[in-house]
């Protein structure tokens, strides 16, 4: 949505020491010339002399809030390698400098659940899940990465009963410590900051006390950001009480629009945009995060962006489709693409790294857009311009006010320090905007050479991206293409046999933690299986349904039948679905097929994950149920729709539905397959099957 408001720091100039020539009119450009001064548009000249400002902190991107990385893992090589290469290899692609990810809380965060490394108080498993795995190859890439850790969720256990992670602080700031304390023990992972609360209120006692156990289990290098939401409130009590100023050592706001706010920089604290972005990863997504890089800084004094979020693997059909740096959700194929925001993000990262500080002069370019100038404290000098329109700029938030950008020629003039020894800046150019294409982004220019009087002069075109470094080595780095797009294959068998990381190949768990399971003792032929193991509600970020479930496949699949055994332990029942078409926060409204078995021995026929649409159901003592049925034991069941939408439901290899659906139980057209439990409870799953009917 458009605002007619006009974007105050468009209109004004920022910049005290810009002077300005008499603007004769825009002219056709040639994209060959980009860089070369145009003398019929409005230019500017922008000082930059060596006064450092704020210290710059770095670029990230996020993996979680939540299961935003579960599909990468399932990558065959050589293709994870590449994409893990785009992000975190330095000098080749986005070269990440910070590594946000999630403490799993067994709850959905998103795009679903990640599972936690203590389902209950007496358990600890570092193991569980893949963000461990991703920190390490980011790690092995960079060491200098930064890692950032956060909770969406918490097991129910930490809340007491309670919908509330601090019923019991020293509890929660334990469970915390724990999981930092893993990842150094198990993995040789040093955190260098963590969260409260993602966007939840936070407690002021908690943050005081989480803050005394990182030291006294000797964290006291660990730094807590607070609160990653909104920032009004934390500012406030920052200012008003020491002892919580002593335990923030970083203000993380969402989403801000490049905006802080007096009161936030009034605190004298570090200020990051700790999630932001969250856009469609197309031209436009690469406009927005072009604008925000800069500007965040420019007008918000924030030091680090981290992009929700890091890479698109999880099904297109899940929440935020594609609102990522790149997209790799395809590991059936390997397909995978390199979206223009990885490109964006080079245009900082590859010629700056943390603790080079910006220049006091980054600012406003008076025809619109914006720049920033960063050192190394040397003679390293980087500077990133860019000139994002706002309908080719707009992220997916906040609104953005409606403002103009002009074509222009800038003037960058160097003193202090750099005046004399800067002989010429190697340059890189994207060119973004609807009619760009992939040949114009990053883009290396070759040198542009300064004058004897220090200055360089480029016109600049609306939604370029420019950097000026003296920092050599840039690269667009380039694997070969990956293997063509394709559909989720069929017919699919899983067997649950085991994989790296303890979750079934392809499943995204929408509540609760499937994990693979053996049993080793087990003389049913079901030895290794998929074991539903959350027992209890989480402390939630979404309103998760009050079961746990998890889905597969392609999301268009209209006529499909699935198969599979299940064993029911210490649930209420277990469900096999067709059609579902919600995951993520919604997924407590999902509709679609739904073949439940209960314990107490009744089977029933929903149109939704709710039961409240009852199709058909039917009890062990009554003339319908005609199939075997194995109390405590393995019972196979079986769902199809046809061509025609009927219905077939199979109990042990006995038919006990089959009939077309009645007007009254409108189905979904399409959706994904799904099976689960009834409530939290302990339930395992095996023989899994879908093919096309």
């Amino acid at each position: 949505m458009k605002l007619l408001v006009a974007f105050f720091f468009v209109i004004c100039s920022y910049s005290l020491f810009a002077s300005s020539y008499q603007y004769q009119g825009i002219q056709t450009f040639s994209k060959d010339d980009s860089f070369s001064k145009n003398d019929r548009v409005f230019s500017s000249a922008y000082d930059i002399h060596d006064g450092v400002a704020l210290q710059f902190d770095g670029i990230g991107g996020l993996s979680g809030g939540g299961a935003t990385s579960r599909l990468l893992v399932n990558y065959a090589e050589p293709y994870r390698s590449q994409i893990l290469d785009y992000l975190f290899r330095p000098g080749f692609g986005a070269s990440l400098q910070i590594l946000k990810v999630e403490i799993g809380g067994d709850s959905q965060s998103t795009e679903g659940t990640e599972h936690s490394h203590m389902h209950d108080e007496d358990d600890e498993d570092y193991t569980r899940g893949y963000e461990w795995w991703l920190m390490k190859e980011a790690k092995a890439r960079n060491p200098k990465i930064k890692l950032v850790a956060l909770p969406w969720g918490w097991p129910g256990w930490v809340g007491q009963g309670n919908a509330w992670p601090y019923t019991n602080q020293t509890l929660t700031a334990m469970y915390v410590t724990k999981w930092i304390r893993g990842a150094k023990e198990h993995h040789n992972l040093t955190i260098d900051y963590v969260g409260i609360w993602n966007e939840r209120p936070y407690d002021i006692t908690y943050i005081k006390v989480l803050r005394r156990t990182l030291d006294e289990a000797g964290f006291s290098d660990v730094t807590i950001i607070a609160a990653d939401g909104g920032y009004m409130m934390i500012s406030y009590d920052i200012l008003r009480d020491a002892e919580l100023a002593k335990a923030v050592g970083v203000i993380g706001l969402h989403y801000p629009g490049t905006l802080s706010g007096k009161i936030t920089q009034e605190t004298g604290k570090i200020i990051w945009s700790s999630e932001d972005y969250s856009t469609y990863n197309d031209v436009i997504g690469a406009g927005c995060w072009a604008r925000i890089l800069n500007q965040n800084y420019v007008n918000g004094n924030m030091t680090a962006t981290i992009s929700w979020n890091l890479v698109a693997s999880y099904y297109d059909n899940l929440p935020y489709k594609r609102c990522s740096l790149m997209t790799a959700n395809e590991p059936w194929s390997g397909h995978y693409e390199v979206s223009d925001p990885v490109w964006v993000t080079a245009h900082t990262t590859q010629f700056t790294s943390p603790g080079w500080r910006y220049l006091q002069t980054s600012g406003h370019l008076n025809s619109g857009g914006s720049y920033v100038a960063l050192t190394d404290g040397g003679t390293a000098l980087t500077i990133i311009i860019e000139t994002m329109s706002h309908d080719q700029s707009v992220c997916i938030r906040p609104p953005l006010p409606e403002y103009e950008v002009q074509e222009q020629n800038a003037t960058f003039i160097l003193g202090g320090s750099f005046k004399g020894k800067i002989k010429s800046f190697y340059m890189w150019q994207t060119q973004l905007g609807q009619s760009s294409t992939s040949d114009e982004v990053f883009v290396n220019k070759g040198e542009v050479t300064v004058d004897s009087q220090g200055q360089v002069t480029l016109f600049l075109p609306k939604d370029v991206l420019v950097t000026l470094t003296t920092v050599p080595g840039g690269l667009k780095g380039k694997y070969p293409k990956s293997p063509p797009s394709t559909s989720f294959p069929l017919p699919y068998k899983e067997g649950f046999d085991g994989s790296q990381f303890g979750e079934a190949f392809n499943f995204a768990d929408q509540s609760g933690a499937f994990e693979n399971f053996e049993n080793k003792s087990s003389d049913d032929g079901h030895r290794t299986t998929l074991r539903q193991v959350v027992t209890q509600r989480p402390v939630t970020w979404c309103d998760d349904p009050n079961l746990g479930f998890t889905v597969v496949g392609d999301f268009t699949w209209s006529h499909v039948a699935v198969n599979i055994s299940a064993k029911i332990e210490g649930t209420l029942g277990v469900f096999v679905a067709l059609r579902v078409d919600k995951g993520g926060c919604d997924a407590r409204e999902a509709k679609g097929l739904f073949f439940w078995l209960l314990e107490s021995g009744v089977w029933k026929l929903t149109s939704d994950i709710g039961r409240e649409h009852v199709i058909k159901q039917c009890y062990v003592d009554e003339k319908c149920w005609v199939s075997p049925y194995h109390r405590n034991g393995w019972n196979n069941m079986s769902l199809s729709i046809g061509k025609e939408q009927k219905i077939f439901a199979y109990l042990n290899g006995v038919l006990v539905y089959g009939q077309t659906i009645k007007g009254e139980f409108e189905l979904p057209e399409n959706g994904f397959v799904a099976m689960g439990t009834m409530d939290f409870g302990l339930a395992q799953f095996d023989d899994f099957s879908i093919t096309e009917t």
